[in-house]
């Protein structure tokens, strides 16, 4: 199994899980030409996606998702809640997504599973092949009993560091915003994503992604530091995922 990403941030989001022929796309916050582009950049066309898994409905993580599965008629995965925000537009072939139960497509298996986010049914996912996990976490504002069951003992984790406390407590937002962000249903700053390390098994894990880096409220100084700190590594063994770049692949 490998991953990439495609990029991270408030400008877009879109990640990549791959296993033989499967390849999952997961959001897509960038226009349609923009993704093709990003594709390329990792050695992928469009045709080479299996399925899209859609975590919730804001712009950034659905913005080409429409337009991608209209024009390769892609089946797109996404809960009831989302859908419902209308934001999506048709779609060809959508696919409820229960966060309860476990989802076989193609040679990779889907658990997707809730998380407290200012939508109206967003989730998360972890992904397996029957011999390693990979963990994805980000726009969730708190961390949940759940959340750290699924998240486990996973061989990879992709997880949000939106912000900097201080940073974001001195930095130029309105009040209101500062106050969404840091709030309960908001994002992850890099204190809680480290305190969330310290509750799951972390002996297995070989890839550690930090990611949705605020780019007025953290640095990637910053979420370095407070992941390594909390796993007792080098600073440089953690990767970010960047807005521009996104991450290359990783295996497991």
């Amino acid at each position: 199994m490998r991953f990439a990403s495609l990029g991270s941030g408030s400008k877009g989001n879109a990640t990549l899980v791959q296993e033989g022929q499967t390849c999952l796309l997961i959001d897509s916050g960038f226009s349609l030409r923009e993704l093709e582009r990003r594709l390329a950049r990792v050695g992928l066309t469009a045709e080479a996606v299996t399925a899209v898994l859609v975590t919730h409905e804001h712009g950034d993580h659905v913005g080409g998702v429409g337009p991608l599965a209209r024009k390769y008629g892609l089946p797109v995965w996404a809960t009831r809640g989302t859908v419902g925000g209308g934001r999506l537009g048709r779609l060809p072939d959508w696919r409820p997504l229960d966060v309860h139960e476990p989802l076989a497509i193609g040679d990779l298996t889907v658990q997707a599973y809730p998380v407290p986010h200012d939508a109206r049914e967003p989730c998360q996912f972890v992904f397996g092949n029957g011999a390693v996990r990979l963990g994805l976490l980000t726009d969730t504002g708190s961390i949940t009993a759940h959340i750290r069951e699924r998240l486990d003992g996973v061989e990879a984790l992709i997880l949000e560091c939106n912000h900097d406390e201080t940073l974001l407590a001195n930095g130029p937002y309105p009040p209101s915003l500062k106050q969404r962000v840091g709030g309960r249903f908001g994002h992850l700053s890099n204190a809680q994503a480290a305190e969330l390390l310290g509750h799951i098994d972390t002996g297995a894990l070989r890839h550690l992604v930090a990611a949705h880096l605020s780019e007025q409220n953290n640095t990637e100084s910053h979420a370095r530091s407070a992941l390594s700190e909390a796993l007792g590594c080098h600073a440089d063994w953690i990767d970010v995922a960047d807005q521009d770049t996104g991450l290359d692949w990783r295996e497991l």
